[in-house]
């Protein structure tokens, strides 16, 4: 908690030093950010007896808002509005995501940093996450400096008990210095998918989810082999394929691909996911149609492109994500005050 303090502080120091404005998104929201989950329903309605509408469904206009809403999947829409007015500018707060999903690295409700940047492309949204995080481990070494030697040896002692061929080959100091000291790679999915295919752990069918084809989601087994592995340094991948991404990313000429980017780190996989978003209202319109998303409830998303836009970036950073890497910890249930996971509420 010391640390995760730290981090919190310095986050807000780095874009404060930098000319951004902190701005609140709305954590109850009327609508999907990007399809990114299952949400959670904010309702004042009874739910022994809710009112009906003459089809038989819930009527939602006699609900608070007088329409369906959910908590936040990410504060990045609402975001962008403001970028668009003040050039530069970043959220911090809880986010929430109502998926069945019982692992080490995911929780119902977590904290991300999301900035966002009025003409940035691509290559500015990628240096600005490097000088993210690096300048947050930076911080975290030059601050931290006894929890983190304590931190440690814990890792270490941990590491002796495991057998030798699935002990870590970095300690955390280590994985901390590896990113400080290194530039980070940057390369794009296609070349990543290339190196994959024809890699030993993939010939000798040793990842659990092979890589046969180009346009497969990438799995945290892959990140880390590019990173740990074949790099042996943190790894940027961009211009992913438009299918497998959301529908605000920006359509590269290759009609295939987005402008996205996604930051990988040793031991815990993707840390940042990013993209130069869509400023071309007709090629947003089509995007939204294609994928079925509700038109009319993203009618001011649209408008911001409607009379003129800007070029413009951004991406998420899941702080627990980044409080695992920063700590050493394996559980991401170990680094937030009273995780909220399925089928646990506690206090």
């Amino acid at each position: 908690m010391r640390v995760r303090h730290a981090m919190a502080f310095a986050i807000h120091k780095f874009f404060n030093d930098r000319g951004f404005f902190y701005i609140h998104t709305p954590i109850i929201t009327g609508s999907d950010a990007e399809g990114a989950g299952a949400m959670f329903r904010v309702t004042t309605l009874s739910p022994e007896n809710p009112p009906l509408d003459e089809q038989g469904h819930i009527n939602h206009k006699e609900d608070f808002f007088g329409k369906e809403t959910n908590l936040t999947v990410s504060g990045q829409l609402e975001g962008e509005t403001y970028a668009l007015a003040l050039s530069e500018i970043y959220t911090f707060g809880p986010t929430f995501r109502a998926e069945n999903s019982n692992t080490t690295r995911h929780l119902a409700e977590f904290w991300m940093i999301e900035p966002e940047m009025a003409f940035y492309d691509i290559q500015d949204n990628m240096q600005l996450a490097t000088d993210l995080l690096q300048y947050l481990v930076k911080y975290a070494l030059d601050n931290c400096a006894e929890d983190l030697e304590f931190l440690n040896k814990r890792g270490l002692d941990e590491e002796a008990t495991k057998p030798q061929d699935q002990r870590s080959e970095l300690s955390l100091l280590d994985r901390l210095k590896f990113v400080t000291e290194n530039e980070f790679q940057k390369l794009s999915y296609t070349e990543a998918i290339d190196i994959l295919k024809n890699s030993n752990p993939n010939k000798k069918k040793k990842f659990q989810y092979l890589i046969d084809s180009w346009g497969v989601d990438l799995q945290s087994e892959h990140e880390r082999y590019l990173v740990e592995k074949h790099f042996k340094k943190p790894v940027i991948l961009y211009n992913y394929p438009k299918d497998i991404k959301a529908f605000y990313m920006r359509q590269n000429e290759d009609n295939k691909t987005v402008a996205a980017m996604d930051v990988l780190f040793p031991g815990i996989g993707e840390i940042i996911g990013g993209s130069q978003r869509e400023e071309r209202y007709d090629r947003l319109l089509t995007r939204i149609k294609e994928m079925n998303l509700p038109e009319k409830e993203l009618w001011w998303y649209l408008d911001l492109r409607k009379f003129g836009s800007a070029p413009h970036s951004g991406f998420g950073l899941g702080f627990e994500r980044l409080m695992l890497f920063v700590t050493g910890m394996t559980n991401i249930r170990d680094v937030i005050p009273f995780p909220r996971f399925p089928g646990n509420a506690e206090f």
